[in-house]
């Protein structure tokens, strides 16, 4: 090529590898692609998509992104990673350990280390990264507003897992910063959507699960799954490095009025009431686990840092739109 004459647009585009390319990646995707547009004749990024399951690649071309085969429970999948993209975004899941792991393994994340593994094989060609990490990680604040410097009081296998997979990410980051690594990570409340499987209350209240007394009650955040991919590539772009942002609406809501108000929206009776008590009697340990987790989250950073403007503002807006969306009296999926 002539000294001064330009790149084809194709090498001038920056290159982007999602990692865990489920609703909130999909939803990412929407927002640089439209849907059956072909990648290589869109505006955004060239995106490349890592799955496990073939099945999935043609919804995934169909968004503009190309399709990668790869499972980060087998290393050897992920060998053509290392310098295949300029920015990563990393929404994958740690594994759910076997029964009777040990608690010290049960707390690793084994997916995140092959991941960074596979992405620092080349040197000189280390990535930026975005991390789709959960407020779990703060554990129980009592009720009190919580902020990206709050220590961390993570005390569920699950949360566990999250906070050694950010640990991960940020040492990966300072051991290859001269390389160009960087991390931002995304502390994440509930998701929800009318479009969402799972994301909206309603199958709870259609199964009339108990809900704690307000005297018992917790303080829970959301955000909108749509907010959460604008998130991602605010992120993505404007994030600053090694860098947390918690990610969510501007609602304050104990459990109870979230579900009272998605009740009244969807014209459907109020949950009974128990005492915490009572709950440990009754519901599984997941579900309490969540309510022995009082905590709001603040989101000055991700307004003043990534100069996010949410489409829903509270969770009065979204339930309202997935009100509209889903229909009264009709499920997306098995409900938060």
């Amino acid at each position: 090529m002539a000294a001064g004459q330009a790149l084809p647009a194709r090498f001038r585009r920056q290159r982007v590898l999602i990692v865990g390319c489920g609703d909130v990646g999909q939803r990412v995707l929407r927002l640089w692609q439209r849907p059956g547009q072909h990648a290589h004749a869109a505006r955004g990024p060239l995106v490349r998509a890592l799955s496990s399951s073939p099945q999935r690649f043609d919804s995934l071309r169909a968004l503009g992104a190309t399709p990668l085969l790869g499972n980060l429970d087998e290393p050897r999948s992920l060998r053509r990673l290392a310098g295949l993209a300029q920015r990563v975004v990393h929404l994958a899941p740690p594994a759910q350990p076997a029964a009777g792991t040990p608690p010290t393994l049960a707390s690793r994340d084994l997916r995140t280390r092959h991941l960074l593994q596979a992405l620092a094989c080349r040197a000189g060609q280390v990535p930026q990264l975005v991390y789709g990490s959960t407020s779990g990680v703060y554990g129980n604040w009592d009720g009190a507003w919580v902020t990206e410097t709050h220590p961390l009081r993570a005390s569920t296998a699950r949360a566990l897992r999250r906070v050694d997979a950010e640990r991960q990410l940020r040492a990966w980051a300072r051991r290859l910063v001269a390389s160009g690594a960087a991390v931002h990570v995304l502390r994440i409340p509930g998701i929800y959507a009318g479009d969402r499987e799972g994301g909206t209350p309603l199958g709870r209240l259609q199964r009339g699960t108990p809900l704690l007394r307000r005297e018992d009650d917790v303080y829970t955040s959301h955000i909108h799954a749509d907010d959460l991919a604008r998130a991602v590539v605010r992120a993505l772009w404007r994030g600053m490095p090694q860098r947390i942002t918690n990610v969510a609406d501007d609602s304050a809501m104990l459990m109870g009025d979230y579900f009272d108000l998605a009740a009244d929206l969807w014209r459907l009776p109020h949950p009974m009431r128990i005492s915490l008590a009572e709950a440990e009697q009754q519901l599984s340990p997941t579900l309490l686990s969540f309510m022995r987790e009082s905590r709001r989250l603040s989101n000055t950073r991700m307004r003043q840092e990534l100069g996010l403007v949410l489409r829903y503002q509270t969770v009065h807006h979204g339930l309202q739109a997935a009100v509209y969306l889903v229909g009264a009296g009709t499920a997306a999926g098995p409900g938060a």
